[in-house]
């Protein structure tokens, strides 16, 4: 018995000791990429194309932030991103939340169906509808338009909207509504005064995530939108480059500034989204 729980001990510490390695590794991988974005943001155009380069950066240096926020065209497009994201947001928490509680809340037939059909727009190649929408939006009049980026996000940020807000509100119990209905309120009244307020976890982590998917959003941006007014910075920041040659240093500090405040909203909001993300995934 002895050497069996010996065996086992060690066995359990080799485990711990691999996944404390490969969490190690993942780390590294992972973060990696964006601590040389930032060490290409702090150092001179000189000792940007050293090679072998360097890893610590040898004269740090803010000029390439001063680039950036003197170019009136990055300013306007960190407004316009907050714009687009927002408005992406905040419809498709509206319309979202309806659906995903009729949903939920509703017995119809062809349920497994539709969202089957809802969940199968994600995965639909944006691309491929590029051009028809290309031409519609040009027959309508809404190319340079913030509507005709907040379209084509809705479409395909809706469906990931409903499908997490859908595990939320088959979670609360249909009492709670009831009781409402009791008292007096209508099924529009009981849905916003005590369904909503509850799943706030699941409102606010759908949220948080459509609006990082609105706001990283580059091809239908890039197609449709041609004017300085409105592009988003996804389309700026290429555009700190000449026909001879290209500022990496202020790319690369574009791209931490564009980066930071999503950091900085997951981290400061983490347990919410976690507890977001996890609610509905176990059964009491």
């Amino acid at each position: 018995m002895s050497a069996a729980s010996a065996s086992t001990g060690r066995g359990g510490t080799l485990n711990s000791a691999l996944f404390y390695v490969f969490l190690v590794v993942f780390v590294l991988v992972s973060v990696f990429p964006l601590v040389w974005i930032f060490k290409m943001s702090i150092v001179t155009k000189a000792e940007l194309f050293e090679s072998p380069p360097t890893i610590l950066p040898n004269t740090p240096t803010a000029a390439s932030y001063g680039t950036i926020f003197a170019d009136p065209s990055f300013q306007k497009a960190l407004i316009n991103s907050t714009i687009i994201a927002g408005v992406t947001t905040v419809i498709c928490l509206f319309f979202g939340s309806i659906a995903a509680y009729a949903i939920a809340r509703l017995r119809f037939r062809f349920k497994s169906i539709v969202m089957t059909l809802i969940l199968a727009i994600s995965f639909f190649p944006a691309v491929a509808i590029i051009a028809p929408l290309f031409i519609q939006f040009r027959r309508i009049g809404i190319i340079d338009t913030y509507l005709a980026a907040i379209v084509p996000d809705v479409v395909f940020a809706l469906p990931l909207t409903i499908w997490i807000l859908v595990a939320f509100f088959k979670e609360l119990p249909f009492d709670l509504e009831e009781a409402a209905k009791i008292d007096g309120a209508t099924t529009i009244q009981a849905f916003r005064m005590v369904i909503v307020p509850l799943a706030a976890p699941g409102v606010f982590t759908t949220a948080i995530l459509t609006f990082i998917f609105a706001w990283n959003e580059f091809l239908f941006a890039n197609t449709f939108l041609f004017d300085d007014n409105t592009q988003p910075v996804t389309v700026v920041i290429p555009n700190f480059a000449t026909v001879y040659t290209v500022d990496y240093g202020a790319q690369a500090a574009a791209a931490v500034v564009v980066t930071v405040p999503l950091v900085i909203m997951v981290l400061i909001f983490q347990r919410r989204i976690v507890s977001g993300l996890t609610a509905g995934a176990v059964k009491g």
